[in-house]
């Protein structure tokens, strides 16, 4: 799999922050946050949950939990918002992570697979298509379950995240 995208983005002129996690926490799979608490610490890197509900975050400096209002999108537009060039967003959610590439960070869902410039519209597409034949009452089952393939390709994709950052 290629690298992340390190292309300048427009927005590469805003203040520059140290890289940051951002994630999409209310679908969010426990054992995915799991794996960010413990990259958090050993990588020094923020991490922050965004949800419309209570986390319980482990004790440590990098780990930060936003609880947002209930509302429709309440948690994606904040993480919108705040994501920047070179942060990562963890998300399951397509439009968001069109959103956040917009705003030059990469984006990544739980099961490891990178959201990317280039077939964003795509991804955007299909998920459009499934949600029309949702509406016309077609059932087209739910997301299959999480394997330990799918938490190994995220976690590996993550240490690529994290490996891209690093001090050389």
């Amino acid at each position: 799999m290629a690298p992340f995208d390190t292309r300048p983005h427009p927005l590469d002129e805003q203040t520059v922050q140290a890289p940051q996690i951002w994630v999409d926490a209310d679908a969010c799979p426990a054992v995915i946050r799991d794996i960010l608490f413990r990259a958090a610490d050993r990588a020094r890197v923020t991490v922050t949950l965004v949800a419309n509900q209570w986390l319980r975050t482990p004790p440590s400096p990098f780990l930060n939990a936003l609880q947002v209002q209930s509302g429709f999108d309440a948690a994606d537009d904040l993480i919108a918002e705040r994501a920047g060039p070179g942060d990562l967003v963890v998300t399951q959610d397509i439009p968001l992570a069109a959103r956040v590439l917009e705003r030059g960070a990469d984006a990544l869902n739980p099961r490891g697979e990178r959201y990317t410039r280039d077939a964003i519209a795509e991804r955007l597409s299909l998920r459009n298509f499934m949600e029309e034949l949702r509406g016309a009452g077609v059932q087209t089952g739910g997301p299959a379950t999480l394997h330990a393939r799918d938490r190994q390709a995220f976690a590996n994709q993550l240490d690529r995240w994290l490996a891209a950052r690093a001090p050389r």
